[in-house]
This record gives C-alpha cells, sequence and structure tokens, in this order.
C-alpha cells in the first residue's frame, strides 16, 4: 500500500513562504510522480502541481506558476512543495497523491495523504 504524509502547513502573512513536504511509504518512491492538490473552504479540489518521478518534468496550476516550486528528493523518499509570495486565496488544505504512473499527469488509483492546512491571513 501506498502512504504519503504531509506536513508543513500552517499560518502565514500575505506574501510570506512555507514549504510543504510529502513523505512517502510502501511502494518505489523513484518510479512514481507526486502530485500536490488543494482543497479550499467551499471549493472543488483543485491539482496544484505534479513532478515526474526523477524531478526531470513538472507542471503547475496557472494561478501558482512563478511563485510555488515543486522538487523532489528519492533518497529521501519526500517531495517539496516551495510557496512564496502566498495570498489569502492560498488557503487551503493540501494533499499530495500518488497512483504508481511515472509521469504527469497521473492516472490509476489516487493515494492520499491526510493533508495539511494552510492558512494565509494577516
Amino acid at each position: 500500500q501506498l502512504q504519503l504524509v504531509e506536513s508543513g502547513g500552517g499560518l502565514v502573512q500575505p506574501g510570506g513562504s512555507l514549504r510543504l513536504s510529502c513523505v512517502a511509504s510502501g511502494f518505489t518512491f523513484d518510479s512514481a510522480a507526486i502530485e500536490w492538490f488543494r482543497q479550499a473552504p467551499g471549493k472543488e479540489r483543485e491539482g496544484v502541481s505534479c513532478i515526474s518521478r526523477s524531478g526531470g518534468s513538472t507542471n503547475y496550476v496557472d494561478s501558482v506558476k512563478g511563485r510555488f516550486t515543486i522538487s523532489r528528493d528519492n533518497a529521501k523518499n519526500t517531495v517539496y512543495l516551495q510557496m512564496n509570495s502566498l495570498k489569502p486565496e492560498d488557503t487551503a488544505v493540501y494533499y499530495c497523491a500518488a497512483t504508481g504512473s511515472s509521469w504527469c499527469p497521473l492516472r490509476g488509483m489516487y493515494y492520499w495523504g491526510k493533508g495539511t492546512l494552510v492558512t494565509v491571513s494577516s
């Protein structure tokens, strides 16, 4: 079974930065692409960013381009989401997910972490 655990969320002021981590286990991590999703109150869950198994290919939803950076350290079984210039609209529960696909977009059965809450507010 795939297990993913997110961390790094918290309260930050607009314009601030935060780095989220997703630690995975139960599968061959370096063979799997990982995607970050978020769900804001009253809104649908949306894909934020995805990274291929090697980290050589990444993508981002338009609303975070230039502000967020996804990366991975396969030796640590960890994917990161560096979030800069945060806006109140970024407030959401952030989840990481994997299917076993090697590239983005992901295909197959999704495995989810429990999420970490990011609140951007003054």
